[in-house]
């Protein structure tokens, strides 16, 4: 098998493994027992942890919480400002091709009486600050945008947006899920209030996540979505995976020291994956923003749609290639990808597409036989639709 679908989740890094192995057997206390050195332990390290992971990003230790995962951050952030913030409006602005995650939430609002603006998006996937501006009202809570987009690699202007969005007084969340450990990302220099990410896009273990909530200019409130201890400044409670935790830390610290040298090598690799399949197979497109601007979508993306051929059956034809024809967490929705749809791409071209999803394990060699299996398997099926 080869792997190319790491924008739906990623291997554990074995030195992550290696990090938290401690935290399940010998250091196993909760971090929540004050009153003995296993729960003095297991918070120290949790409290260790929370301070690498805000310092890389830009923030306090105050100002991060650890949840379940980007859904749950994504929930709490929009749901919880809502609750909480609702006396400065009832307005919500937000993206066509965001994650269900934050559409979804949204849309839950809306139905419960909140006003919300989806902006368009152009062919590349983009949005500018001046729709942002033209869209925020009296009335307008909060804006999130996504800062890459994990079905086409979108990177979005978010810095701009948030620049435009404090000017006006307004809240800014931002989901940061496929961007964080693969691009430089400081909350003060893009001017989020609120921002999501999780420990599996980056090679870290499933089941923790993480969400920035801004405590000075402004400080952010949130109306908690789960009651119980009062754990994570009383904003979530629940007992912390400790051994999750580490992880998460872990692996980001590893996806921040090789970055730049990971990016390159990343981008090498996709662009010969690009033009591998366009020199085998005729009726390929791109979807998506191109690369020749550096920034502008993420090196490990790739998304192309194959004329004349399934989505679906493409996948199920060469089972030796993991992919994907868009979001995972989606994946079990038979309607064409609201991203792709998003661009203004038909639906035959949007059911023929494959999203590609490079990472630390792939080789040139994957990358040349991946080829050879998309397009012998490209042209079977053509032959049988024909």
């Amino acid at each position: 098998m080869i792997y190319l679908d790491h924008h739906a989740t990623t291997p554990v890094d074995p030195r992550v493994v290696e990090a938290m192995l401690p935290f399940f057997t010998t250091t196993f206390g909760n971090a929540g027992s004050v009153s003995h050195a296993y729960g003095w332990e297991a918070r120290d390290a949790v409290e260790a942890a929370r301070s690498a992971m805000a310092l890389a990003i830009g923030a306090s230790d105050k100002e991060l919480l650890f949840t379940s995962g980007a859904t749950e951050s994504n929930n709490l952030a929009i749901k919880g400002a809502a609750g909480r913030q609702r006396r400065r409006g009832d307005h919500l602005i937000t993206v066509a091709t965001e994650h269900r995650a934050v559409l979804d939430p949204c849309e839950r609002l809306a139905r419960r009486g909140f006003q919300l603006t989806i902006l368009p998006v152009d062919r590349q996937g983009y949005i500018t600050p001046d729709q942002v501006a033209q869209a925020i009202r009296d009335d307008t809570l909060l804006v999130s945008v996504m800062l890459a987009n994990n079905e086409i690699g979108t990177i979005q202007p978010i810095a701009e947006i948030g620049r435009l969005c404090h000017a006006r007084g307004v809240l800014f969340h931002c989901d940061a899920t496929q961007a964080v450990g693969k691009l430089p990302v400081d909350v003060e220099e893009l001017g989020v209030d609120l921002m999501s990410f999780t420990a599996h896009k980056i090679y870290g273990p499933k089941g923790v996540g993480a969400l920035y909530v801004r405590r000075r200019g402004p400080h952010v409130r949130l109306e908690p979505q789960i009651d119980g201890g009062g754990q994570e400044f009383s904003m979530r409670s629940g007992t912390l995976p400790v051994p999750q935790i580490i992880g998460f830390a872990k692996a980001l610290e590893l996806c921040l020291a090789e970055m730049p040298d990971e990016g390159t090598r990343l981008a090498g690799l996709r662009q010969r994956l690009f033009d591998g399949l366009t020199a085998a197979i005729e009726g390929v497109s791109l979807n998506g923003p191109e690369w020749d601007v550096p920034g502008r979508r993420l090196d490990a993306n790739l998304n192309v749609s194959f004329s004349g051929v399934d989505g679906e059956a493409l996948m199920m034809s060469m089972r030796e290639i993991a992919v994907s024809s868009g979001s995972a967490c989606t994946s079990s929705n038979p309607e064409p990808s609201h991203v792709l749809r998003a661009l203004g791409i038909g639906d035959d071209l949007t059911r023929s597409s494959l999203r590609f999803g490079l990472g630390r394990g792939t080789t040139a060699d994957e990358i040349d036989l991946a080829i050879r299996a998309v397009a012998d398997s490209v042209e079977r099926l053509r032959k049988l639709s024909g």
